[in-house]
């Protein structure tokens, strides 16, 4: 029996032969303790026990950022086997699967554009609502008929990644024969060795949460190549515990990157050529960095915006969401950075004095309200009343007077009468979003509300209300990008319109997005004699000529940076200023 700090691991040696379901979970344990201060350093460690001769590979290698310290590296290789990646969900799915091919490619894995060729599919799912499950489970009924078809000596691995696979991955295993692997957020650089014993013919689960993981010492590598933007985790996991959400138990409680990790990240981006980044976290504005000494400083308690509270003690210590703007802002000027998904909560008026002083910190945010009645609020948990949002987007547009909005919604949460949800209608009426993600409610398993309420709107109710949410919506994205019309804005060029192979499209600062011909425009400003073809990842001012509620159309007028066109806005300020005071 050994001792590992706190933890507890009793190791049982029978024909030499563990079950790989259930050893999992104590590998997870190891890992977790040898990292602790009370670890024990004498003695025979793990690899002493489990370490088997294996062949000796052909294969040339350096050795690995995601040791397995425990196997033998040799016996993990992928040996150039193929893998095809299917993502579901959200831009952390996205970004958590260039986590996986980075680690997966360090292993000596091949990445393939199609799945016929592939000899590993990973599934990375979502389990935010019903329908996005049901969408997984056909798919794997699809991917299960391809496994059976396959020769044999061509085998098929399948994999399930992500929230669904924390979730449900005692389903995933019993009721879905096909899966192989089933991997939870926290547990990626375990992949190698899961799909090591998987390829076995067994299955291979690790889906234990972690307190610290948060991926800091491996960098992305990015699926979209020709993409002039990318995704940077800042933070995992949610304190919030909002009672119909599920993420706090597939994603586990709040942890952050250091601010130095981050940086790197932004810096590694810049060179690569990228223009536009978006810092990710399921509560992206609660980051809070606590790995810096702070012996001998005095530690400040987090700032809530006025009007909102949390179910959780307020956390004393660390650098914060403001200070990460601020240094990525100062450490690449000619990047855009935006960020996604915030809390309410979370947007003191540091942060907003923060994004109204740097230019290349979009004025674009996203305030999820979820409904406008404060009685359906208050079954939430979100924090809040409608009051206090009101008064946040108003203090938001008196700070920022060109941000842009988006927002989310849910109608037909447990016990949601008519008069309530019309409160929602009318909040989205009087704020006005350019953007907004509407949508019916689903119950999740394991949630407050699971336990505490009825899912009793009947889901037509939901249907009709969704409807009216989203007539609700468009006419006042309609009426705000009608103000666009006649104004000059910085549009980052992403590449060719899918509707028209003349026309060219990108995002202006409030990430909506633009349509405009391509060719040449001049460098710099119209009186420039020097001009340049527009191609994806340059910035270009427009002028707006059209508009409606999903896009803008434009005339481009010059090359420009982020840098120039802030200038070139400020001083045409100054000149309207300066005039209207003389008139």
């Amino acid at each position: 029996m050994y001792r590992f700090g706190e933890h507890l691991f009793k190791y049982k040696i029978r024909k030499m032969c563990i079950p790989p379901t259930s050893i999992s979970s104590s590998f997870q344990q190891i890992r977790t303790a040898a990292s602790t201060k009370n670890r024990i350093t004498e003695g025979p460690n793990l690899r002493d026990f489990l370490q088997q001769s294996s062949p000796v590979s052909n294969v040339h290698y350096v050795k690995s950022q995601h040791e397995i310290p425990y196997l033998p590296r040799d016996s993990l290789l992928g040996r150039k086997r193929k893998v095809f990646f299917e993502i579901y969900g959200c831009q952390m799915n996205t970004n958590d699967t260039e986590i996986v091919w980075s680690i997966l490619k360090d292993y000596d894995f091949r990445r393939t554009g199609s799945i016929k060729d592939a000899d590993v599919i990973l599934i990375m799912t979502c389990a935010i609502r019903e329908g996005a499950e049901s969408t997984i489970w056909n798919r794997l009924k699809h991917i299960r008929l391809m496994k059976e078809k396959r020769d044999e000596d061509k085998p098929l691995q399948i994999g399930v990644m992500g929230c669904m696979a924390e979730r449900l991955k005692k389903q995933l295993v019993e009721n879905e024969r096909a899966v192989d692997v089933v991997v939870g957020p926290d547990s990626y650089k375990d992949l190698p060795r899961l799909l090591a014993v998987g390829q076995r013919g067994q299955k291979a689960i690790n889906v234990m949460l972690s307190l610290d993981e948060t991926y800091a010492d491996v960098i992305p590598i990015k699926l979209d190549r020709k993409s002039q933007t990318a995704f940077v985790s800042v933070m995992r996991g949610c304190d919030n515990m909002c009672s119909y959400c599920i993420v706090p138990f597939t994603r586990g409680r709040e942890r952050s990157r250091p601010i130095k990790s981050i940086r790197e990240e932004a810096l590694h981006l810049n060179a690569k050529g990228i223009k536009e980044i978006t810092l990710l976290g399921q509560n992206v504005n609660s980051y809070r960095d606590t790995s810096e000494n702070t012996e001998g400083v005095e530690l400040e308690a987090s700032v809530l915006a006025p009007g909102f509270k949390t179910v959780y003690k307020t956390k004393i210590g660390g650098l914060r969401f403001a200070e990460l703007l601020m240094e990525l802002a100062e450490t690449v000027p000619e990047m855009r950075i935006r960020f996604t998904s915030p809390h309410p909560k979370d947007f003191p008026n540091a942060v907003l004095e923060t994004i109204v002083r740097y230019p290349n910190i979009c004025n674009s945010l996203h305030l999820p309200a979820q409904s406008g009645s404060s009685a359906v609020l208050e079954r939430m948990r979100r924090g809040y009343s409608r009051e206090a949002y009101i008064n946040l987007v108003q203090e938001v547009r008196s700070l920022i007077p060109d941000v842009t909005l988006s927002s989310d919604f849910i109608c037909g949460f447990c016990g949601e009468t008519d008069e309530e949800f019309y409160e929602t209608v009318s909040l989205i009426q009087h704020v006005k979003y350019h953007t907004a993600f509407l949508f019916a409610y689903s119950m999740r398993e394991k949630t407050t509300a699971h336990r505490r309420y009825k899912d009793d709107v009947p889901a037509e109710t939901k249907q009709r209300r969704l409807q009216e949410m989203i007539s609700a919506y468009r006419t006042g994205a309609e009426e705000l990008n009608r103000q666009y019309v006649g104004r000059e804005e910085l549009v980052l060029i992403e590449g060719t319109s899918k509707r028209s192979k003349n026309d060219l499209a990108g995002r202006n600062d409030g990430n909506i997005k633009v349509i405009l011909p391509g060719g040449d425009v001049p460098m710099g400003d119209l009186d420039s004699n020097e001009r340049k073809t527009i191609v994806s990842g340059d910035y270009v001012a427009v002028k707006i000529i059209d508009s409606n509620s999903q896009i803008l159309k434009a005339v481009p007028l010059y090359h420009t940076s982020i840098t120039e066109f802030a200038n070139h806005k400020h001083n045409r300020t100054n000149m309207m200023t300066n005039y209207c005071s003389n008139v």
